[in-house]
């Protein structure tokens, strides 16, 4: 299975082993990078919060823009999925009868056209879209076979 990650993941994996979820990092340790995609919604929503913490604190805004730029990125350079014609179709038909939150929708939606399943915390916004729907805060019993983390060198 392929799976598109929601932004609270990619904002989980970057705390590192020891700081993150434990279940978010071993259910991340146990999936193959390939099969790991963000949408462009993901970058949009992650740029806007660097810019936001980069307005309030200077210091801590460079780290973060060192890591989305250095790290996020390059990892997910051919991993990242465009808001294209069908996946905007797609999110069109999310919105009748139940208007839904804008972003959520679009992620749903690429997930949808591409045939994966979101990886979220937020369970509530995608359920009702028909998208499978993986929630690895909640997750027991995982195996551990450490393929892949998201964060920033130095970090354990």
């Amino acid at each position: 299975m392929m799976y598109v990650l929601d932004t609270n993941v990619v904002s989980e994996l970057r705390k590192g082993r020891h700081k993150a979820d434990a279940n978010v990092t071993t259910w991340a340790e146990c999936v193959d990078a390939a099969d790991l995609f963000i949408s462009d919604i993901t970058v949009m929503e992650l740029e806007q919060g660097v810019l936001s913490i980069e307005r309030k604190d200077a210091a801590q805004g460079a780290m973060l823009r060192s890591w989305l730029e250095q790290h996020v990125l390059p990892e997910f350079s051919t991993r990242t999925l465009p808001i294209d014609t069908a996946v905007a179709q797609r999110c069109a038909r999310l919105h009748v009868p139940d208007k839904r939150g804008e972003r959520d929708a679009l992620i749903a939606a690429t997930a949808l056209v591409h045939g994966m399943a979101v990886v979220t915390r937020n369970e509530a916004d995608f359920k009702p879209t028909g998208v499978t729907v993986i929630n690895p805060w909640s997750l027991q019993d995982t195996e551990t076979d450490p393929v892949f983390t998201l964060h920033e060198p130095g970090r354990p």
